[in-house]
């Protein structure tokens, strides 16, 4: 099971109409070919190769067997996210915290993602744009936890920008008053 988005562009030249087609694929790794008979394990987090078949008005197809290569990754994501105190005073001392985990696809379920480089990040109130403040690295659990100094009202956020194997997410925000 998988959905999908796609898109195409049209032109045409010399009596020919041509696509130039993406499409981007979620998967769903229990109901995928891999390692494992219809079931993707960790190791198939990898590159792959692809083909492409054009189906025509007059029944026939077309298959393109000069493969392109993409990188199917495990699902990433940043649990537990807390900023505290709330509200907190200003120059007083913030406390932020999180998981790192990633997708076991070998044992239906996510893990701890330990020794993952993840940014803090901030956005005031008002504003619609985080900007980094700190890069911490998650402990060999996959915890994060940081202080940071409380200068004005705004949501704190943790982002991981994923690896070769591994997709980048962003823990949910938590909004902190200073006051």
């Amino acid at each position: 099971v998988f959905t999908t988005r796609w898109g195409c562009a049209q032109s045409s030249a010399g009596g020919y109409t041509y696509r130039d087609c993406d499409e981007t694929m979620t998967i769903d790794p229990d109901d995928m070919p891999g390692g494992n008979g219809n079931k993707l394990v960790n190791g198939d987090a990898a590159t792959w190769k692809t083909l492409g078949t054009a189906i025509k008005k007059n029944g026939g197809y077309d298959t393109d067997l000069l493969s392109a290569t993409v990188r199917l990754q495990r699902a990433s994501r940043i649990q537990s996210m807390n900023a505290t105190p709330e509200p907190v005073a200003p120059g007083k001392a913030i406390t932020v915290t999180g998981t790192v985990q990633r997708a076991n696809w070998s044992a239906h379920r996510y893990d701890n993602y330990g020794g993952r480089s993840v940014k803090l990040q901030f956005k005031p109130a008002g504003s619609s744009t985080y900007t980094t403040l700190k890069s911490v690295t998650a402990n060999s659990s996959g915890h994060l936890k940081t202080t940071v100094t409380a200068t004005k009202d705004g949501t704190y956020r943790w982002r991981y920008s994923g690896n070769t194997t591994t997709g980048a997410s962003n823990s949910a925000g938590d909004s902190v008053d200073v006051l």
